[in-house]
């Protein structure tokens, strides 16, 4: 195989282009893995994106992905493309915390689901991705692998749970990558690192190790640097499963293939706050001139109401719920095997009740029927994806927001725990940079079961916004990551108020 471009720069390809490269046998997936090896070794010390790795497997998965293409072997959607997997999804022989102490020797005998499904695509699993203890809070650190910083300023938060993965994509590390998402987890961090993150329907993505397999709270999803790098891997995602409750059938040449969208004739309705969410000054200033650029290349964009209910309760219970599910062994046993975010989470659903319980399951509907309405007059709800730039990785959450104390540790989150409830399809997209210089993210909420919708209409603005500086997908300077070495020991450098240390 020859490849088409200077081999250290195929890492730059998109997963879209490096898959047909690779078909068409221009690229080598050996070469390709070289090339993300190479990156991965000179900008990971700037950024700590990565958890276990299992480069020398993955070299020869590559020279293997290589001989198939040469034999003329049917080949999976994703073959030979490197992967990396969030490190609270299991994989077969490579170790997964989950971000926790407890779990610092736990290597899995097989891969989930989803695991599965990527690697029987033909993606060649690389290394884990950095994710808070047990993906609690949206900010990527933990007493493991230690604290990943943003590609656009290491000191500074790279969100979560998902920001390992939102990093080792936005730095050219790595084509594709995986997230989950609970309240806001694949979303947050592909707004402050400038890529795309998609929260998918439930069910429409197995999820064969949640606990509380009929809720729709937590579901897992794809990552990527455009729209269609991150259909492609949603398309190796989705189909039924004998463990999914919840599970959707979809043929997945529905997903991978983009209808035109004529964004001339789309109706959008935004809103700065859902009603109900605490949302930062800048951030609202920065968001209505996002809404004033967008508005010149549809048919209405204008502001929408809504009537939420009690939202913050409603998540505040449905969301205890699932730590109570998932820890109460380990909460039982000793509480200081958990951290804080964790233990402040199974604390919440200790002190509820059955009445609670009940109460937060009819909310839910209410608030489902009455957003659904909107849908009558617009193609697509659009919101900040972030409440606050990106602040310092140090600081373990937001406790205020222009002076405002928040209610606890996660509800700076409302943006995107809102859409969770809702259950609607959600994808934030790469939106210019905000008043700071750092990425912003723009949520487009799509109809109830409108994954498709929201992907092509996704697809169709991330073109317009691509000829227009104050709109496109804003790129980290990988130059100067490169040449910060040093800031290594300022990523992994245990902070006063959290005991981070580096570990294996």
């Amino acid at each position: 195989m020859n490849a088409t471009m200077n081999d250290s720069a195929l890492n730059t390809l998109s997963a879209v282009d490096a898959r047909r490269l690779i078909a068409s046998r221009q690229v080598s997936p050996v070469e390709l893995m070289d090339a993300c090896l190479a990156q991965i070794a000179a900008i990971n010390p700037a950024v700590n994106a990565l958890a276990a790795t299992r480069f020398d497997q993955a070299r020869s998965d590559a020279r293997a992905a290589e001989q198939a293409v040469m034999r003329g072997d049917a080949l999976g959607l994703l073959h030979g493309l490197p992967l990396g997997v969030k490190d609270l999804e299991e994989t077969a022989g490579l170790l997964t915390t989950y971000g926790s102490p407890m779990f610092r020797a736990n290597v899995p005998s097989q891969d989930n689901a989803l695991v599965a499904r990527l690697r029987g695509a033909g993606a060649i699993l690389t290394a884990k991705t950095n994710t808070p203890e047990m993906g609690a809070g949206a900010n990527t650190r933990n007493a493991v692998w230690g604290a990943t910083g943003n590609p656009f300023d290491p000191a500074l938060n790279a969100g979560g749970s998902s920001g390992g993965s939102a990093v080792a994509l936005a730095t050219d590390m790595l084509p594709l990558c995986t997230g989950s998402d609970t309240g806001g987890s694949l979303r947050i961090p592909a707004a402050y690192c400038g890529v795309v993150g998609f929260r998918p329907s439930p069910g429409l993505v197995p999820g064969d190790t949640r606990w509380l397999g009929w809720s729709p709270l937590i579901v897992s999803g794809p990552m990527g640097r455009s729209v269609a790098d991150t259909r492609l891997q949603l398309a190796a995602m989705v189909g039924l499963h004998g463990d999914e409750p919840l599970g959707v059938e979809c043929d997945f040449r529905t997903i991978l293939r983009a209808r035109d969208v004529d964004l001339s004739t789309l109706r959008i309705g935004f809103t700065e706050d859902f009603g109900v969410c605490d949302v930062s000054n800048d951030v609202r200033e920065t968001f209505r001139a996002k809404m004033a650029s967008l508005s010149r290349f549809v048919r209405v964009c204008e502001p929408v109401a809504f009537d939420l209910g009690d939202v913050d309760r409603c998540f505040d219970v449905m969301r205890a719920q699932s730590f109570i599910a998932g820890f109460k062994d380990i909460y039982e046993r000793d509480p200081t095997l958990l951290g804080a975010n964790t233990r402040t989470n199974y604390e919440m659903g200790l002190a509820m009740s059955m009445g609670d319980a009940v109460w937060a399951h009819a909310e839910q509907t209410r608030i489902f029927r009455r957003f659904q309405a909107a849908y009558a007059h617009y193609d697509l709800i659009v919101s900040p994806t972030c409440s606050v730039s990106p602040f310092p990785w140090q600081q373990l959450y937001l406790a205020e927001m222009d002076g405002r104390p928040l209610e606890n540790y996660y509800r700076w989150l409302g943006l995107t725990y809102v859409v969770s409830l809702l259950t609607n399809p959600a994808l934030s997209l790469p939106c210019g940079v905000d008043h700071a210089g750092m990425p912003f993210g723009i949520q487009l909420v799509g109809p109830f079961r409108g994954d498709r919708r929201v992907l092509d209409i996704a697809q169709a603005l991330e073109s317009a916004f691509s000829d227009d500086d104050a709109m496109r997908r804003p790129v980290p300077d990988l130059g100067a990551l490169r040449n910060q070495e040093a800031m290594l020991k300022a990523i992994v450098t245990e902070p006063a108020d959290a005991g981070l240390a580096r570990g294996g």
